[in-house]
């Protein structure tokens, strides 16, 4: 391309260069909003949404794009970051509140590791992470309140306190607390006769972030006391951020003013994490290890452990160590190795099972599944099992298209893409593939 092209016209070239050269997760979250604020002779000044997307590019991705740049324009080019709202470059210097967060009391709580920039997005999460943005950047505007939930290790937590840092370095007053140590707080103030300063305490902060809502079902002083703290927070134009490994009409034995103020804002959910993502999870967690770790053991780690973030980065850890203690590289045998107690020891999955189980689900014939017939009913349940196919099994697309009455390898492809396609925003899909994961392992026992 011409040095004399538009440099919009440019950037887009850019960007879509970038969609095959970098995880979509991480194009879709920090770079596909991004455009040309200017040129300033050989340096391109690119505007972006907020600071943490400005420090994560600059980080991250700045020699990926600055190369890619270049090659576009064929000559060296520099890239500088800014944050760019409403036709203005916004300030890069710091709000009274920012001068030192590290040392606010209120910091003392959040875990410096859970930030924004540290969390792997993904189909699986995404709705909870754009929502925990939107709150992190506009508190008690957007969603109040925030109620996010799913399983345990997927990432509730860290959203948590990545909400928190974004709101300290706002100049906010920030309280992150597990609801049992809402609970423990709550009589230890009764005993104490304390009761006005454990509601001065909870009541007088710009965000609340309380984890683990579900353990104060059934605890009927403490549900009064937290309905009361919601209802003055939420009325003085103040942040609640909610976690649970339930959405609150699952919460059966918490009262039902409770659950129905927890409905006021926006309910997201985290799902377990696709391959795709948990490959991207051990790429960034690999980052700080002291020795590289190969793809194909990523991915074999990635295939092995599926339902819990914190189970997988603890297995690369493990193979990490194991390695550097026994003094061998790092290879497929010796994660295999390092991993041998921990994997559960279950029988490999036939894409023949697959077929039979998503039969069943849907309530469609296996063979019309493999038959040549492509009516409405059964393109869908075809291509969710071609998908899972491809997940748990690891075939490939040829093997998966024979399985499938000798269907093209193309066909297969399609199928499966459209599929992981419509799991980024189909919720629906997210939890009839969950459904189908526990049916395949639940009926090989």
């Amino acid at each position: 391309m011409t040095s004399t092209a538009n440099p919009g016209e440019i950037w887009q070239t850019v960007l879509n260069e970038l969609q095959w050269q970098i995880p979509k997760p991480t194009f879709e979250t920090w770079v596909k909003g991004t455009q040309v604020v200017s040129v300033q002779g050989d340096t391109f000044i690119i505007g972006v949404r907020s600071a943490y997307a400005r420090d994560w590019l600059e980080h991250r991705l700045r020699t990926v794009i600055a190369r890619t740049l270049a090659g576009v324009v064929g000559r060296p080019v520099a890239v500088n970051f800014v944050v760019y709202e409403n036709g203005r470059i916004q300030s890069s210097a710091s709000n009274p509140g920012e001068e030192d967060t590290a040392a606010s009391p209120w910091a003392q709580r959040l875990n410096p590791r859970y930030t924004f920039e540290t969390f792997v997005v993904g189909p699986s999460n995404r709705l909870a992470h754009a929502a925990a943005l939107a709150v992190a950047e506009r508190p008690a505007q957007t969603y109040n309140p925030l109620f996010i939930y799913g399983g345990v290790g997927l990432g509730k937590t860290h959203l948590l306190h990545a909400i928190g840092h974004v709101c300290l370095r706002k100049g906010l007053r920030v309280l992150y607390v597990s609801s049992e140590e809402f609970t423990n707080d709550l009589i230890n103030a009764i005993r104490a006769q304390t009761t006005d300063q454990f509601r001065d305490k909870y009541r007088s902060i710009d965000v609340l972030l309380i984890d683990d809502i579900q353990f104060i079902a059934g605890k009927e002083s403490t549900q009064e006391e937290f309905f009361h703290t919601f209802n003055t927070l939420h009325s003085n134009g103040k942040q609640l951020v909610i976690s649970s490994d339930r959405p609150p009409r699952a919460l059966v034995t918490l009262e039902e003013r409770l659950r129905s103020r927890f409905e006021w804002g926006l309910i997201a959910d985290i799902q377990p994490p696709d391959l795709e993502t948990r490959i991207a999870i051990l790429r960034a967690k690999a980052e700080g290890l002291a020795i590289p770790v190969p793809d194909d053991v990523m991915e074999f780690i990635a295939r092995q452990i599926q339902s819990n973030i914190r189970e997988l980065e603890g297995a690369l850890n493990r193979v990490v160590a194991y390695a550097q203690l026994m003094g061998l590289p790092l290879t497929m045998e010796v994660a295999t190795s390092a991993l041998a107690d921990l994997l559960p020891r279950r029988k490999s999955i036939s894409i023949d099972q697959i077929i039979q189980v998503v039969a069943d689900f849907y309530g469609v014939p296996a063979e019309a599944l493999r038959g040549p017939r492509r009516n409405k009913e059964l393109v869908h349940p075809r291509q969710v099992a071609m998908y899972l196919a491809r997940e748990e099994t690891g075939a490939s697309l040829p093997q998966i298209g024979e399985a499938f009455g000798g269907r093209d390898h193309t066909t297969v492809l399609y199928g499966i893409e459209k599929v992981q396609s419509e799991l980024e925003h189909n919720e629906r899909l997210r939890r009839e593939i969950m459904a189908l994961r526990e049916r395949l392992y639940r009926e090989e026992k």
